[in-house]
């Protein structure tokens, strides 16, 4: 049985599988938010709608990246000045969502909901990667091989936890690349498996048929199924 764990990263690909209103995500800033909960709580506010359009997607444009970095995280969404009072208003082409104050003072707006949710960081899940890459796992016990894709942040364990879907015994297995053990709690890159791919796209290689080859062998104890 693959062990529980918290996924930490996220590919592009990952956040694009959860587009719909019951189970909505995003990401933006470079980290994942699972707004489902958000969704839930507001079924039926017209003001879900951007959001809805926005599920699977990036929607870092919102926001105001100057000055935003990881040790101070304080996401804030994007301003102009309104040409009719003069005022700095929220900068919101894709329409009003949750939170987000009507333009001119209105006594049906209520602010009582306490931390808008980009700012709510329950609804974090994970960060999205900065780079991902491709790899092919081959079972030298079965000669079966299988190709993911992977974040250039993990580590080789936490690409291990992606490949319990393709071979719930994979903890039982020992991974090599070139013939060399490689260190579990390394990433890639620190392991000695270079991403070529730029290398590649400049020599406009198909990188498909160059993906650096992990190969997996097979320990005497089964883990647990």
């Amino acid at each position: 049985m693959a062990p529980t764990y918290k996924q930490r990263y996220y590919t592009p690909l990952e956040v694009e599988q959860h587009s719909s209103s019951k189970d909505l995500w995003v990401s933006f800033l470079g980290k994942v938010y699972n707004l489902t909960p958000l969704v839930e709580k507001n079924a039926g506010d017209i003001l879900l709608k951007p959001i809805l359009n926005a599920g699977g997607k990036d929607i870092s444009h919102w926001f105001n990246t100057n000055g935003t970095n990881k040790s101070d995280f304080d996401p804030q969404i994007r301003t102009h000045i309104d040409a009719k009072t003069g005022c700095e208003v929220p900068y919101i082409p894709q329409g009003r969502f949750i939170h987000i104050p009507p333009p001119y003072p209105s006594a049906s707006w209520a602010n009582d909901f306490g931390t808008p949710w980009w700012k709510d960081e329950s609804y974090c899940i994970g960060h999205l990667s900065t780079k991902t890459r491709k790899i092919r796992i081959i079972n030298t016990l079965t000669s079966q091989e299988h190709t993911l894709e992977v974040c250039s942040e993990e580590t080789l364990e936490e690409i291990l936890n992606r490949f319990y879907k393709y071979n719930k015994h994979a903890g039982s297995y020992t991974w090599k690349y070139n013939g060399l053990n490689l260190t579990m709690t390394k990433t890639l890159e620190q392991n000695g498996v270079k991403d070529e791919d730029e290398e590649f796209y400049e020599l406009n290689f198909n990188e498909e048929d160059w993906l650096p080859a992990i190969h997996v062998y097979f320990n005497d104890d089964l883990t647990e199924a």
